[in-house]
């Protein structure tokens, strides 16, 4: 156990950052994907984490570089429960449709192509169940680049990246899925504090790092940043 957490603490330093020209993609064939960047898990709620504030900046630079580059899909899949969502046997009660915190985040709302943005609302970590979403892929056929930033590693974003690239695996679809590194976390909950309310404990660090793992090991492309 000891040597494979050294080995996979140094393959997360490794990581290597990459360019648009370096993915060697075209832009109208490519989606860049936000994973519930909304209110509830930045700035108010149960569920707000710093760990996911503090990759705000690196997924607004994402986002622009995106724009910059020629990309014109941007799909932001958002959390946007039900008042009674099953889900909140496993966590809180969090973004429930009509609240703030199922808006999406104001760093977002104020980029200058957010008329770009297609918001995909979902009732679970992942949007395989969602209508919308399997509407917006079936009229998007084109699209075979999906890049994805947002969270939580673990949860959503691997949900989504695994569904993608193993729908692609079934279908034999030319596909390329891509996580940016510093544009993805997870929330941190300590096992003293979760002892305390009695939740399960949740180390971000060691989780982001495993999950970014266990994607790259499935064949999702992980890039440290998008320069």
């Amino acid at each position: 156990m000891v040597a494979f957490l050294d080995w996979l603490n140094t393959w997360y330093k490794k990581l290597t950052s990459s360019s648009f020209k370096d993915l060697e993609i075209d832009p109208s064939k490519t989606v860049l994907i936000s994973v519930d960047m909304i209110v509830g898990f930045c700035h108010e709620g149960p569920l707000a984490s710093k760990e996911v504030v503090s990759i705000i900046p690196n997924l607004v630079s994402t986002f622009n570089k995106s724009y910059k580059f020629g990309i014109k899909h941007f799909l932001l899949l958002q959390d946007t429960h039900s008042e009674n969502a099953v889900e909140f046997a496993a966590y809180p009660p969090h973004c429930i449709k009509g609240t703030k915190e199922s808006e999406t985040i104001p760093e977002l709302k104020k980029l200058q192509f957010n008329n770009l943005f297609k918001v995909i609302e979902k009732n679970s970590l992942s949007p395989a169940f969602s209508d919308s979403f399997l509407k917006w892929m079936k009229a998007h056929s084109e699209v075979e680049n999906f890049i994805i930033v947002g969270n939580c590693t673990d949860l959503c974003v691997h949900t989504v990246a695994m569904h993608l690239r193993l729908e692609a695996n079934a279908r034999d679809l030319k596909r390329r899925v891509i996580v940016v590194a510093d544009s993805v976390a997870t929330y941190n909950m300590p096992v003293e504090a979760a002892q305390k309310v009695g939740a399960l404990p949740h180390d971000s660090n060691l989780l982001h790092k495993l999950f970014l793992y266990h994607m790259k090991l499935n064949g999702v492309e992980v890039v440290k940043e998008i320069e």
